[in-house]
């Protein structure tokens, strides 16, 4: 528990403004960042330009440019992280897609693997755009799926992040998960 109460004060110093407790705080926290990275990438295709490292160091990039964030505790910041991951693999999804439909290239013949990874990058944008419609039918639906998914959090880690408690967690995410399965006709 000491650790965790040693993450809380570091994100309590990058509140206050001390920017060095950010350089203390990713040693602390980077075996999760790289857990996080590589539960994301596991439905990436197998020749993703990104490893879970490069992924993690993406995401730090950004997370250090977040130097207004009022972080709440732990869990909030490994949920930021999630989402930030998400949104790099989504962007990156996006650039490969605009390749793929011209990109001002000359046109190829695709092989099977790239058709593959045609897919998964497919399959990424619609996950992506079913959480936009989700987010606009409810917000805290979309919050819980994007912190269970994409954060790899508990249902008590999402209560407490959210402010709310363990039951609504659960109501939300059986409601959000339902609502996803029907739009992409699989299982999420």
């Amino acid at each position: 528990m000491a650790r965790q109460e040693q993450t809380t004060d570091l994100l309590e110093a990058l509140v206050a403004g001390d920017a060095s407790a950010m350089e203390q705080l990713m040693p602390m926290v980077y075996d999760e960042l790289h857990q996080l990275a590589q539960r994301h990438l596991v439905h990436e295709r197998n020749n993703h330009t990104l490893n879970a490292t490069a992924l993690v160091h993406e995401a730090y990039i950004k997370l250090v440019k977040l130097d207004r964030m009022q972080w709440q505790n732990r869990a909030h910041f490994l949920a930021i992280a999630a989402r930030i991951m998400r949104q790099i693999l989504i962007n990156y999804a996006l650039k490969r897609n605009a390749i793929k439909r011209g990109g001002g290239a000359p046109n190829v013949t695709l092989n099977e693997s790239l058709v593959m990874s045609k897919q998964r990058a497919e399959m990424v944008l619609a996950l992506d755009e079913a959480l936009d419609r989700l987010k606009a039918l409810s917000e805290r639906q979309h919050q819980v799926v994007e912190y269970r998914i994409f954060g790899g959090m508990t249902v008590e880690e999402t209560a407490e992040v959210m402010g709310i408690s363990p039951a609504t967690v659960k109501r939300d995410w059986t409601g959000a998960r339902a609502w996803l399965n029907r739009e992409l006709g699989e299982e999420v």
